[in-house]
């Protein structure tokens, strides 16, 4: 009896085993086809010329919001600064993203950047624009330093919040996620 409980449960570990094989090996291949139904850069968020891609990371964040008076005078939620960490394929932290907008590598190389154009996210219409941003090279030397051009792709969340802010100076803050692709 103690043999059949034994090659029961030795039965169950397989089994379990093999189940979670097949559940990441799915999960996977979602992953994989979820990247491939991405939508293509926007032609609006190509920079003009030949551009190579230094590096693509992946953020999570907030975008910071702060209640002010619009100019009818009524209290409004308007955009004060992302805060974002950005990491590598591995899950290494790379840059730290702020307010101006700014980019700051973990090698001290930094860079700030201004907006030339935004698109819809054809994949999320709730998400804040993706965004293509000219950059200046605001530190020394490092991954960042020889970036031109900084791609906000791939948006999801981020927009001011929902609920009306009732208090002048009020923060709010709304997560978001995005690809961040700098370009020399």
């Amino acid at each position: 009896m103690n043999q059949s409980i034994r090659r029961g449960s030795r039965g169950v570990r397989l089994a379990t085993r093999r189940a979670f094989a097949i559940a990441t090996a799915l999960a996977g291949s979602v992953a994989l086809s979820l990247a491939q139904a991405q939508s293509p850069v926007p032609g609006v968020l190509q920079p003009a010329g030949m551009t190579h891609a230094v590096a693509s990371l992946e953020a999570s964040g907030v975008q910071i919001y702060v209640c002010r008076r619009d100019a009818a005078n009524q209290l409004t939620w308007t955009f004060q600064a992302p805060q974002a960490d950005l990491y590598d394929a591995s899950g290494q932290l790379v840059v730290r993203h702020g307010a101006g907008p700014s980019w700051e590598a973990l090698d001290g190389s930094r860079i700030t950047g201004k907006l030339m154009q935004h698109a819809a996210n054809p994949d999320d219409s709730a998400a804040i624009p993706m965004l293509l941003l000219s950059s200046t090279n605001a530190g020394g030397p490092g991954l960042l330093s020889t970036v031109r051009y900084v791609q906000r792709l791939a948006t999801h969340g981020g927009a001011a919040p929902a609920q009306a802010c009732v208090h002048e100076g009020e923060e709010g803050r709304s997560p978001y996620l995005a690809e961040y692709v700098f370009l020399e």
